[in-house]
């Protein structure tokens, strides 16, 4: 039997342990949060080191790319130096679904305005890519919701300037800075609700979506991933309308890119991180669409 670990440096309340059939193997994925303590983070990545198929990397991600430029988050990658295992953080299946994430929901979602706000847009911007493709108008809240700046910016090419100025000082600076972690994700501080009113679409890591949930979300549909039963809960309580995650719902749980990536990477039995290319085709095989959660019934 293959076995996942996804270590996250987020809350340890969010721990989850699943034994599942994935391509016709038996498989176990667990997630182990390190409640924002990078040392505990990398203790349990070398306790578990040797004793896993992959890992993923949670909670964080070890570097983004925006518009084909690789950006490595320096303050986080030397988590997992000298770890032997293949570590994954999730980017190379975030190239694939999110990217086609717009066009699958095109399908799933009743008539709506085609409005989508990213609350960090540089960390998903496969999915900004997709949202476009479908003639999406976007708002990018990355100096809002990522640096506590109320400037919200509407091209592509404002994202891209930013990404290109911001992200290699951003890379240095302690992660927590720029991504809620521990506690802090349990903390909900309603602001911007102009803009998620704007939305018809809000999409995003979760931990960004409910960072500043405003009271009322009626009509809404929320794209992310990584959701618990009490955060389905507190989105049908806002008045959410869908529920969208981009990774299979898993007794009663929607796991990271991070774990499915790892998972992936367990069953291949390569030893290493799997390239977009075999991801892709893996992914095809699987038919992995995204998961849609009606609220309203």
């Amino acid at each position: 039997m293959k076995r996942v670990v996804s270590i996250s440096l987020g809350s340890s309340n969010r721990n989850k342990r699943v034994e599942t059939t994935l391509r016709n193997e038996r498989i176990v994925l667990e997630r182990i949060g390190a409640d924002g303590d990078q040392k505990r983070m990398r203790q349990l990545f070398l306790e578990y080191d040797g004793q896993v198929d992959a890992f993923g990397f949670g909670g964080a991600d070890l570097g983004l790319t925006v518009n084909d430029r690789y950006f490595p988050l320096h303050s986080v990658r030397g988590i997992v130096d000298g770890v032997q295992s293949p570590v994954v953080d999730g980017g190379g299946i975030r190239a694939v679904v999110e990217r086609q994430a717009a066009q699958r929901l095109q399908t799933l979602l009743p008539p709506h305005p085609k409005r989508v706000l990213f609350c960090v847009a540089v960390g998903r911007y496969a999915m900004v890519r997709g949202f476009l493709d479908m003639g999406y108008q976007p708002l990018f809240g990355d100096l809002a919701f990522g640096l506590g700046i109320p400037v919200f910016l509407r091209s592509l090419s404002a994202l891209h300037l930013l990404a290109r100025i911001l992200l290699p000082v951003l890379a240095r600076v302690p992660f927590s800075w720029i991504y809620p972690t521990g506690e802090r994700q349990e903390q909900i501080v309603p602001k911007y609700g102009a803009q998620y009113r704007w939305a018809s679409i809000i999409a995003d890591d979760f931990h960004y979506v409910r960072k500043h949930l405003p009271p009322s979300l009626e009509k809404k549909t929320i794209v992310t991933n990584t959701t618990t039963d009490d955060d389905v809960a507190l989105l049908k309580e806002r008045g959410v309308s869908y529920l969208a995650t981009v990774t299979p719902r898993l007794d009663g749980r929607s796991f990271g890119t991070n774990v499915m990536e790892a998972a992936l990477t367990a069953l291949a039995g390569k030893g290493r991180p799997l390239s977009t290319t075999e991801l892709r085709e893996m992914l095809d095989e699987e038919g992995m669409t995204p998961s849609l959660l009606s609220l309203t019934q």
